[in-house]
């Protein structure tokens, strides 16, 4: 290996990101619509608001406007996120925070990757949520039993990219060629699958305990299962979403509408009801859905 110089892991990242947003886009052409409908409102909001236009100037939130904020992901196994985070550091993200999803019924605890330094935010703020499964909240002993033994048959990382990986880790990075495969690699832990590693009736099974449940271990890998674009008119953009095919949750998440916006407000198109192959008949499954993001002030320093 010849040695030249390192790519930036906030280069990476910000690689990372715009392919990942190709390929959902690619696999779920109405994210496609979403975002082509988020663009046309900012570029409208910007055109008509010259105050925030020179305020997004200033803080240098304009370059990064396009840029997709988070992504989220399930995993099945404690070994899966530890690999997971190997991955996510060559590309500058660390976990922060702890979430605990119980409470609301969701058998998974959640951690967010992500830059922590303001250049590094700068080059590219994307994040992404990443949700290990709770195995031992399957009340089914047998189920649960049979959840442990298909989770343990995958391997959802390719050798090329838990080998780059290594090398990362060795070489304290990549170059700018290992950068570009380290990238194509590691797409292939976050793409869709179409079939099942289940049967039928195991899916349906796994389904009613939770189908958050069957969302994770029916499969041989986990797939992104949303990216959320920043939108400066949330209202204007939920409102538009109709007219473009979209069909938007009933009402906007988060506080409502203010003449100075706090905190954050969010929105979603339904999941799609997607066709996969079990292996022994066909079925569907819904899990991958549009979010967008209008930011607002935090009402604390913390």
């Amino acid at each position: 290996m010849h040695a030249t110089a390192h790519v930036s892991a906030d280069e990476i990242r910000k690689g990372f990101s715009k392919a990942m947003s190709d390929m959902y886009r690619d696999e779920v052409p109405l994210y496609g619509a979403l975002l082509e409908l988020v663009a046309e409102t900012n570029a409208h909001v910007l055109d008509s608001e010259p105050g925030l236009a020179h305020q997004l100037q200033r803080t240098g939130e304009i370059q990064r406007l396009d840029m997709e904020r988070h992504g989220a992901i399930r995993l099945g196994t404690a070994a899966e996120l530890a690999t997971i985070s190997r991955l996510f550091a060559v590309m500058g993200m660390q976990p922060v925070g702890y979430y605990d999803l119980t409470p609301a019924g969701v058998p998974v605890h959640s951690t967010a990757f992500r830059a922590v330094h303001e250049h590094a935010l700068q080059t590219s703020p994307f994040r992404v949520f990443t949700s290990l499964l709770r195995l031992e909240l399957i009340e089914n002993p047998d189920l649960r039993a049979f959840a442990e033994s298909a989770l343990a048959k995958r391997s959802i990382f390719t050798a090329e990219a838990l080998a780059l990986i290594d090398q990362a880790e060795a070489q304290g990075g990549l170059n700018a060629s290992d950068a570009e495969a380290f990238i194509r690699q590691a797409l292939e832990t976050f793409r869709w699958h179409h079939t099942a590693t289940v049967t039928g009736a195991q899916y349906q099974q796994l389904s009613d305990q939770h189908r958050l449940i069957a969302d994770v271990v029916a499969f041989k890998g986990p797939h992104i299962n949303h990216l959320t674009p920043r939108t400066l008119d949330i209202d204007q953009v939920q409102a538009a979403m109709p007219g473009k095919g979209i069909t938007p949750k009933a009402v906007i998440e988060g506080p409502p509408r203010r003449q100075c916006p706090i905190l954050l407000r969010q929105t979603s198109f339904k999941a799609l009801d997607e066709p996969i192959a079990f292996t022994d008949a066909h079925g569907s499954h819904s899990a991958r859905f549009g979010e967008i993001e209008q930011r607002g002030v935090a009402l604390t320093p913390k």
